[in-house]
């Protein structure tokens, strides 16, 4: 699967969890910010760094989402994979 499908898998799995995801220009918020989970007006929310490559994207969505219950939800075989692995096969 390659990192696109990849990434849009992972956004679309967020979103089954009530959660937004972001890519946002980290680098203009003055302080040092990173990629992760967070809560803004009491919605959850993984926000991105743009300036990051795909592939860390993906390592940053898998990391936020592991902490969430996926064994409700219907994940592509590929993409549990990330989860129970926790590395990412190029395709």
């Amino acid at each position: 699967m390659k990192p696109d499908q990849i990434y849009q898998h992972l956004v679309d799995l967020a979103e089954k969890l009530g959660i937004d995801v972001s890519v946002q220009n980290l680098k203009i918020s003055g302080f040092p910010v990173k990629s992760g989970v967070c809560r803004i007006k009491g919605k959850k929310r993984i926000v991105l760094d743009k300036h990051m490559s795909k592939d860390d994207q993906i390592d940053v969505l898998v990391d936020c989402l592991r902490t969430f219950s996926l064994d409700d939800i219907y994940i592509v075989p590929a993409i549990r994979d990330l989860f129970n692995y926790g590395t990412k096969e190029d395709g």
